[in-house]
């Protein structure tokens, strides 16, 4: 691949190797008719959609039994694990930034940060993040083409993603039940190991899904359910370690992080999809297998184009799932809902489990 093309392959957050030029196009939208959606041609919530329903928040709130709760997201700092050029740059403008003021002496600190605000840390995938690359243009969920959908701000300058920002799916948001899938415990291994090829234990399929499922003594997903994969990757960089680490520490842990990742090869994505689940989430950068899925290196992330741009099943990466895989809690209520960030790409967060 050419250092460009890999490049851009890197600061989409894709970790793949293949031929892929830069006018590479797949037509797999426009033949299968991907759009409109199952929630109708003018829908951008997608999948949660599912939380309008009460029966799924009456499930989701059913699961509480010990009347506990732990926050499922990661710390955003300078020095986290990002891909590309990404980055969390945060600076206090002034100590204070004003003040005294009043009889009380009253002072005030902010701060100014400066990044890709839905796409670092836990980050949620909106739906305009992923799209397909088309004979017709960039395809993305529910059949909006770009550019042409997009805001425009000052100079004519891309401002927003227009119908598809992420502030459709805030103001819907997640109430689900919430199903932690724990991979490494179900394969013997404290981390699933990066998958090279097809075949290799770091990817998930369909039927490690169900095994999964079976060990845990879990019920099957059910219609607005959100399930959560826990490879052991995450941990790398996890809540419970982090904070006590030096910079030096840190580095070695982005490097470790950011070479590869296990995660669902789009068999378990497609069962997923079968179960008509609200979101897929897990305690990685993507949540899919890389480099290598279950078809090799020749895709990038197959789960996030059939499950985001085809479906409208949203993503949400880089959670922290060992508190709950610890307690053997495999099975929570889950509340969550992104920012309104109006025609932002996706979202920061965290979110939380109540068992």
């Amino acid at each position: 691949m050419k250092a460009s093309i890999m490049a851009g392959a890197v600061a989409a957050g894709f970790l793949f190797s293949a031929t892929a030029t830069l006018a590479q196009v797949s037509d797999k939208p426009l033949q299968e008719n991907w759009a409109p959606s199952k929630w109708g041609k003018d829908d951008a919530a997608g999948s949660s959609n599912h939380t309008k329903n009460p029966e799924n928040v009456k499930r989701a709130l059913s699961v509480i039994k010990q009347f506990k709760s732990v926050t499922l997201g990661k710390y955003y700092h300078r020095e986290i694990p990002a891909v590309g050029l990404r980055q969390w740059s945060m600076v206090l403008p002034g100590t204070p930034n004003a003040g005294p003021f009043g009889e009380n002496a009253l002072v005030y600190h902010d701060e100014l940060v400066t990044t890709e605000i839905g796409q670092i840390s836990t980050q949620f995938d909106g739906p305009g993040h992923i799209g397909v690359n088309t004979s017709k243009g960039m395809f993305l969920y529910n059949g909006r083409m770009y550019p042409e959908s997009y805001e425009r701000g000052p100079a004519g300058r891309a401002a927003g993603m227009g119908p598809l920002g992420v502030e459709n799916v805030g103001e819907v948001g997640f109430i689900c039940r919430g199903i932690v899938l724990d991979a490494a415990g179900y394969k013997g291994v404290d981390r699933l190991p990066i998958p090279q090829k097809p075949g290799d234990p770091g990817i998930v399929t369909a039927e490690d899904v169900k095994g999964i499922l079976k060990k845990q003594g879990t019920a099957e997903p059910q219609p607005g359910d959100c399930v959560f994969l826990h490879t052991g990757h995450g941990n790398i960089w996890g809540n419970s370690v982090y904070k006590k680490m030096n910079s030096e520490q840190r580095a070695k842990a982005r490097a470790d992080f950011g070479a590869g990742e296990p995660g669902f090869g789009i068999s378990a994505c497609e069962y997923l999809a079968s179960r008509d689940i609200a979101l897929m989430g897990g305690d990685t950068s993507a949540n899919d297998a890389q480099p290598s899925g279950e078809k090799g290196t020749a895709y990038a992330v197959h789960c996030h184009t059939e499950m985001q741009t085809r479906r409208g099943i949203w993503n949400l990466e880089n959670l922290d799932l060992k508190p709950l895989v610890d307690a053997k809690v495999y099975e929570f209520a889950f509340i969550w809902a992104p920012l309104k960030i109006v025609g932002g790409t996706g979202s920061p967060g965290n979110p939380i489990a109540i068992y």
